[in-house]
């Protein structure tokens, strides 16, 4: 008998959907043209660079003139950063962040600090992993030249309150960006009514190719480039276009577009669904994150008494693909910084699941996740010394 398969990494990235890849292949190929070259082989294909830079304007209500690709989202916030940072060097060396941001985006800090002498202040979180609206208006000083705060974060799915910090930014003259990778298609966003200067996309988030990304960069906003070269993307980054990736990158923000308020009622309803049906059959499990500001498809569990890479593991034999908060999958014993952020200790962080659904999963295969997963935890948890003094009736 066949093995089920379901696929719940989706905040890790997702597959690409038909309608995309049917609207890359011809630039493989046919439309082949370099879209700098003024013969008519590089026209056609300047087209639909411009389409392309349109759609995922649209998603997120911006000018098309104010998107340019990149490489992908680690690029994207590295340029926002580093360029903000270059480009206002004699107005201030201060930068705010959070504890819990994406690695692209603390390394990138890091490397200001120890490189450039940048100062940088990391915000803590709320046990939900929200930040503290005072806290980041008391951070802010006559240096402060750039907030760098995620829109929703990639482990626990828990969506910050960017119109507010946009609007404390705005005041304050400060500039604000936004990692918006996980967001993108998730939930909906208008960067001129959130006052955010710039945010960093990613196309395979949103079932679109890997190795495409975007930032979008308000009018009026001066940040030095950080790829040299030629004169692609108005003389700000740099490097031919990946028509192919690009042309996917648009698609995919087109459909994300139409189809967000059913995305959205949809994976809250398979969400719920799960989170409900975990909490009911495991118990010393918790849920991490907020549950009234979530990213529609994400889910975060903590698992007391065991070790999250047995449990993946254990997962992946019954066919179902999560993720772990840990990092043990990279070599480090160091639990997830997110979970750590948020105040759980190194033995509970451990043990955590993140189960991310996206537009192929169904009720059944959230059922068959309910049915399965118990099991596991149980058979984890039978090995653990601490699980069996507590079902004995001892302390912890």
């Amino acid at each position: 008998m066949e093995k089920r398969r379901v696929y719940m990494d989706y905040a890790a990235t997702t597959p690409m959907k038909k309608e995309v890849l049917d609207a890359m292949l011809p630039y493989y190929n046919d439309l082949f043209g370099n879209a700098s070259s003024v013969h008519a082989f590089g026209r056609e294909v300047k087209g639909s660079l411009d389409e392309a830079r349109d759609q995922v304007a649209k998603l997120i209500n911006a000018q098309s003139s104010e998107i340019y690709f990149t490489g992908g989202g680690s690029e994207a916030d590295n340029w926002a950063i580093k360029g903000v940072a270059f480009a206002n060097k004699e107005k201030g060396n201060h930068i705010i962040t959070t504890t819990i941001e994406h690695h692209a985006v603390l390394h990138t800090c890091e490397y200001l600090e120890k490189h450039h002498g940048f100062e940088i202040t990391y915000l803590d979180v709320d046990s939900e992993g929200r930040i503290d609206l005072e806290e980041l208006k008391n951070s802010i000083t006559d240096k402060t030249i750039l907030i760098s705060i995620m829109f929703a974060n990639n482990e626990i799915g828990t969506v910050e309150p960017i119109k507010e910090i946009g609007q404390i930014a705005k005041e304050r003259g400060v500039l604000f960006h936004t990692d918006g990778v996980q967001a993108i298609g998730n939930v909906h966003i208008d960067v001129k009514h959130l006052n955010v200067d710039l945010m960093a996309m990613s196309a395979h988030k949103i079932y679109g190719p890997k190795g495409v990304g975007a930032l979008y960069i308000r009018k009026g906003v001066k940040l030095h480039s950080i790829v040299h070269g030629g004169a692609q993307e108005r003389r700000r980054r740099a490097g031919t276009e990946n028509m192919a990736g690009i042309v996917g990158f648009g698609k995919a923000a087109e459909l994300a577009r139409i189809n967000l308020d059913e995305n959205i009622k949809r994976l809250t309803k398979l969400k719920e669904r799960l989170i409900n049906g975990v909490l009911e059959r495991i118990p010393y499990t918790r849920v991490n994150g907020s549950l009234d500001y979530r990213l529609p498809g994400n889910t975060s569990f903590c698992f007391e008494f065991i070790e999250g890479e047995s449990l993946l593991l254990s997962l992946d034999m019954m066919g179902i693909a999560g993720s772990s908060g840990s990092a043990c999958t990279s070599g480090s014993l160091d639990p997830s910084h997110v979970l750590m952020a948020i105040g759980l200790t190194h033995e509970i962080a451990h043990g955590s699941l993140r189960l991310s659904l996206g537009y192929k999963n169904t009720e059944e295969d959230v059922d068959y996740v309910l049915e399965t997963l118990p099991k596991i935890v149980d058979r984890l948890r039978q090995m653990s010394p601490l699980y069996e003094k507590v079902a004995k009736g001892g302390s912890k």
